[in-house]
């Protein structure tokens, strides 16, 4: 089955906590700490397969989530980065942020590796908090949790041409004839259900890349069959060529055909209103209804619509068509690569860049974010020094600051993750 769009949630490694330890020697009975650094989480990292086609792997599997980092130990070992996770998906899938659907990146350019997520930083050891007044420091830093997110990724095929006309016009036929592609060719409805890619070769080392769009049916652009999987895979390209069955034998008016495709295409994005567009009016060969096909070569002309008459069955006219869509490609800027809309270091912090927010609920008053949490979950209420540190860090940050403008008071209660605690000032 083919799948072009799939939600999945990835979850990068925590860092490793650091260590809390001792120098421990024959003849020296309490050397200074050595307490080492936790490791980096891996990271989730996103990178293009060549000849991968469709994300049908990410349908089964969706939930991903990389190794933590390893806690530090004695004598100043660093605990072990976690590994990384590298996921690969085909070229032009483009990767949404799926809470806010902004685009995080476009794996358009196979040389490129995108972090998605980032592992979390090792907490420091003890020995970092010795001070010529401290010499004994009896707490450490954990970890910071690894980076989060449920995000989209939708397959938008990098293709400079796109084929696009009802079932059973002779989509897939032209693709065969133009380009080395395969593509399933029967007389029936629907045969292609999937896009496919070719590549079309012309004299003097000129090419571009052809992409066969499933047949459209009215009412595509509100999703009716499988509209708007197709369409999605218009929005890259440059030029569209229109087929369009002009022969009659399905007692189809192709007026009406062409107006109905053009309405679903503008409704799903009125920017595909204004893409160049090349009319191939196909099955001439076997043209039942001369003056049906007349009319519509008329009416092309009123509209000031270029049509090539051909027969993809027999391979007339195709030459003809491919280099006249070669010409205007010339003329026209690169295929459409999306600008990411939001980065995704953003999410480290809050919105005011703090690293934190606070919020009353009851009768507490509950600070969140990855940095406040982790100094939390570092603090040893058995040790004095450690205590102060934390109420150092909090003052430093800003924290006691805002919580002052919020209306805390003596002892009124404070959350910070799992800890929770009376606030004294």
């Amino acid at each position: 089955m083919f799948a072009d769009k799939a939600k999945i949630f990835i979850k990068a490694g925590n860092g490793g906590n650091g260590a809390i330890s001792f120098r421990r020697e024959k003849y020296i009975a309490a050397g200074g700490p050595d307490g080492g650094d936790g490791g980096h989480g891996g990271n989730i990292i996103f990178s293009v397969e060549l000849g991968m086609t469709t994300l049908n792997d990410y349908k089964y599997k969706r939930k991903y989530v990389a190794q933590n980092g390893s806690d530090g130990s004695g004598n100043h070992r660093k605990g072990r980065a976690g590994e990384d996770i590298i996921l690969k998906v085909p070229q032009g899938t483009v990767i949404r942020d799926a809470e806010s659907n902004r685009v995080i990146a476009d794996m358009s350019d196979p040389e490129k590796e995108v972090v998605l997520a980032r592992g979390g930083n090792g907490g420091w050891g003890n020995s970092h908090f010795a001070t010529a007044t401290r010499q004994t420091p009896n707490f450490a830093k954990n970890g910071l949790p690894g980076d989060e997110r449920e995000i989209i990724l939708e397959l938008k095929l990098l293709a400079d041409v796109g084929l696009v006309g009802f079932p059973n016009v002779g989509k897939s036929t032209i693709l065969s004839i133009t380009t080395k592609a395969d593509p399933k060719i029967a007389n029936y409805h629907f045969t292609t259900l999937e896009p496919n890619l070719g590549v079309v070769n012309l004299s003097g080392g000129r090419s571009f890349v052809l992409a066969d769009i499933p047949g459209l049916i009215e009412g595509a652009s509100d999703g009716v069959g499988l509209g708007h999987d197709f369409l999605r895979h218009i929005e890259r390209t440059r030029v569209l060529i229109h087929v369009v069955d002009v022969s009659g034998i399905e007692g189809r008016d192709p007026i009406e055909d062409f107006d109905i495709i053009n309405n679903e295409l503008a409704r799903y994005d009125m920017a595909l209103e204004e893409r160049v567009q090349i009319v191939a009016a196909n099955k001439t060969d076997i043209i039942q209804d001369e003056d049906m096909y007349r009319n519509f070569l008329d009416e092309m002309e009123k509209r000031g619509i270029e049509v090539f008459s051909i027969s993809a069955a027999v391979n007339k006219g195709i030459d003809a068509l491919m280099n006249r869509v070669y010409e205007e490609l010339s003329k026209l800027p690169p295929v459409v690569i999306f600008e990411p809309e939001m980065d995704i270091e953003e999410d480290i912090f809050a919105d005011d860049g703090k690293g934190y927010t606070i919020r009353r609920e009851n009768e507490s008053y509950v600070i969140e974010g990855p940095w406040i949490e982790a100094v939390g979950g570092s603090v040893n209420f058995s040790d004095r020094e450690s205590l102060q540190y934390f109420q150092r860090m909090l003052l430093k940050r800003g924290v006691i600051e805002d919580l002052i403008e919020m209306g805390i008071k003596e002892n009124d209660n404070v959350i910070i993750g799992d800890l929770e605690f009376d606030f004294v000032y």
